[in-house]
């Protein structure tokens, strides 16, 4: 499909200077939606669109639409952006496109002067998680990833037979996922050492994060009706970045014979900030290049559409910052940067296979791209991997080294969309510091 059209000019301007800046993330080609109040208030949660440094507040400004926007705008009054998710992508269109004129610095002078009115600056807004979430599905999509992980149980054959066939995925919880900013608890659980014949429950020792892309759900599928992978990307609205905390100590022990549990639910990051499936369309790039005698995939996860332009470049940073790095007035380190257009499987095979038993999908479901990987050390997104499971500690420029999180760490991941004859775009961050676990 070839939707590009003005809203993605690398050329285009807006009257809010700060996003022409070309290391700024809400550049007018971006858009995204979050729902903020201003902090300190007792101000309702409400829509808004970043751009720049600052929040364009979609509910007070109907009568700047046209009567096709307006149906969009008129659905964001609810507080979160299911009820907008929930329409079809030519409303979403609609908005984007009136939305990023408005925001022009060609605009007319008095439509300025109203847009500046409803301007909230970022410094001064409270965000809330911008998607009442009803279902939580995590994938494992990245092959190196998936080999990286395995080659610490199975050195000698680290996929297992299926991961070739099918996307993997396991449900995991709602409740507990969060937005960036709040600290995530040390879990604790049933541990069992390598020299010990019994398990104990314990704070777990082996803390670690997963740098994902999440991807929400727009517009439901009916229940028994699979979802064609030609219409599939048709059905994601937007797309954040998620931290998929994990207890490599819990999880070990728990994950036979039905997979993760206690490991992964007790915290789930999101960032607050919905980047649309719309602005990531100049940023398609062809499917990952499978290897010579990987099988094809079966014919309801293949499409010559999805092969040529269906996964993303979009690039996924983690940093970490430790208490003594803080204490000391020091950035965070990058401990990595790796690719979405690396994983195995395109986000249209994800939600093709999930449907493809007749499970129906939800306005408002999450689903994680599960830890993004690419082929070389620097592209890893787990402690896992970087420290080969803990074997092989990471030294840090400050002489401190990390075998899995301390407490005090904190770990931010940053996203962005670079590409020759495009605008650059951003995500913002997803942030969250390790806390102690509770006692006894």
């Amino acid at each position: 499909m070839n939707d590009l059209d003005e809203t993605h000019d690398p050329g285009r301007r807006s009257f809010v200077q700060v996003a022409n800046r070309s290391d700024n993330d809400f550049r007018i080609q971006n858009l995204p939606y979050g729902v903020f109040r201003r902090a300190d208030t007792n101000e309702e949660f409400r829509v808004g669109i970043a751009i720049g440094d600052q929040i364009f507040d979609l509910s007070r400004v109907q009568e700047l639409f046209s009567i096709d926007a307006r149906y969009a705008v008129q659905a964001c009054a609810s507080g979160q952006l299911n009820d907008l998710m929930a329409l079809p992508w030519d409303s979403w269109q609609s908005l984007r496109r009136e939305a990023a004129s408005l925001l022009d610095e060609q605009s007319s002078p008095s439509n300025q002067a109203a847009m500046r009115r409803h301007l909230v600056p970022m410094a001064e807004a409270q965000m809330s998680l911008p998607v009442k979430i009803g279902d939580f599905t995590d994938f494992y999509s990245s092959i190196f990833h998936a080999t990286n992980a395995g080659r610490l149980i199975r050195p000698d054959n680290p996929l297992l037979p299926n991961y070739k066939y099918l996307p993997i995925a396991y449900h995991s919880r709602v409740s507990s996922i969060q937005l960036s900013g709040n600290a995530v608890r040390r879990p604790s659980g049933q541990v069992k050492p390598p020299q010990s014949d019994r398990p104990e429950f314990a704070p777990s020792s082996r803390l670690d994060y997963e740098t994902e892309l999440g991807m929400y759900i727009g517009t439901p599928s009916a229940l028994g009706s699979p979802i064609p992978i030609s219409h599939a990307g048709r059905h994601v609205f937007g797309f954040c970045l998620l931290n998929d905390w994990s207890a490599r100590d819990l999880q070990v022990w728990e994950y036979q014979p039905l997979g993760p549990f206690l490991a992964k639910n007790f915290a789930t990051t999101v960032s607050a900030w919905v980047v649309t499936a719309a602005a990531l369309l100049p940023y398609r790039t062809p499917a990952f290049t499978r290897a010579a005698g990987d099988p094809a995939p079966l014919p309801h996860l293949m499409d010559v559409d999805d092969q040529q332009s269906g996964a993303f470049a979009i690039t996924l940073e983690t940093y970490l910052l430790t208490e003594r790095m803080r204490s000391a007035g020091q950035s965070a380190l990058k401990l990595s940067s790796g690719s979405f257009a690396d994983t195995y499987w395109t986000i249209a095979q994800m939600v093709a296979h999930h449907t493809s038993n007749g499970c129906n999908l939800a306005t408002g479901d999450l689903l994680g791209s599960g830890t993004v990987s690419g082929p070389d050390e620097v592209n890893w997104g787990s402690l896992l991997e970087l420290t080969q499971g803990g074997n092989k500690p990471l030294r840090l420029p400050n002489g401190e080294t990390r075998r899995f999180l301390d407490d005090g760490d904190e770990i931010i991941l940053r996203g962005h969309c670079n590409r020759a004859g495009s605008a650059r775009i951003g995500f913002g961050e997803c942030r969250g510091m390790v806390l102690p676990a509770h006692r006894a």
